[in-house]
């Protein structure tokens, strides 16, 4: 049976993700940062025994290396980058830049994936499908970028798609893969109202480009159809 870890699982796509992989019959590692908080998780999690929430929390890398001593044994075949923030907004656009949380954008976007690489490189590289994805943004496109602002999701979604692409390189001769994905304009929290897609649609997509890797896809930045998208 197949593992997939997914991190920010308790809402959005991760949940959705949750959701289809549980009900595809995979083993599904969930993490959060609060699970006894995680109202949504917990339902799921009730009706899919093969759901497992654990704790961590992206800001803070020693929970990263707990939780991966915890799941020492575990073969992961895909390390499911997941969580992001974003912090733009229209008080703290350019001009009234608000560095530090600037620095969190980094932390959470772009750090914590590689960290989360990091840390459980040995069970992905245990198991059979040896996948790492990292869920990023066309916002980090500088070929697509046609109206500026939001410095701070742009930048270190940027750097999120500069980073994975390196590491797919660096795990190469391992036979790790290394996926960037774009799931659309999405409807959540993040995305809003006006989104035009439905996270089970964005989410069954993603699925199906993360189900069809072979090594030529590594390092490929690729939207939710399937599609290449701009650097």
């Amino acid at each position: 049976m197949p593992t997939v870890l997914v991190t920010g699982a308790n809402r959005g796509l991760g949940l959705e993700f949750c959701r289809q992989y549980a009900e595809a019959g995979w083993k599904v590692l969930a993490c959060c940062r609060r699970p006894a908080e995680a109202d949504a998780l917990r339902a799921l999690a009730a009706q899919h025994p093969l759901l497992a929430i654990h704790a961590v929390d992206l800001r803070d890398f020693a929970t990263v290396d707990r939780l991966s001593a915890e799941l020492a044994e575990e073969a992961i075949d895909v390390l499911l980058c997941n969580a992001g923030i974003y912090t733009d907004n229209g008080s703290n656009g350019f001009g009234a830049l608000d560095y530090p949380l600037w620095l969190d954008s980094f932390v959470v976007n772009t750090q914590a994936p590689v960290k989360l690489a990091e840390a459980f490189l040995p069970q992905v590289k245990r198991s059979g499908r040896r996948l790492i994805v990292a869920v990023s943004s066309l916002m980090g496109s500088m070929a697509d970028n046609t109206s500026g602002g939001s410095f701070m999701y742009r930048s270190s979604k940027a750097a999120l798609n500069a980073t994975m692409k390196s590491l797919s390189l660096n795990l190469a001769g391992l036979g790790v893969g290394v996926l960037i994905l774009h799931p659309g304009w999405v409807k959540t929290d993040m995305g809003g109202e006006n989104a035009p897609l439905l996270p089970p649609a964005s989410i069954a997509g993603l699925r199906q480009v993360i189900d069809g890797y072979t090594p030529a896809d590594s390092g490929r930045f690729i939207d939710f159809r399937g599609e290449a998208a701009p650097w």
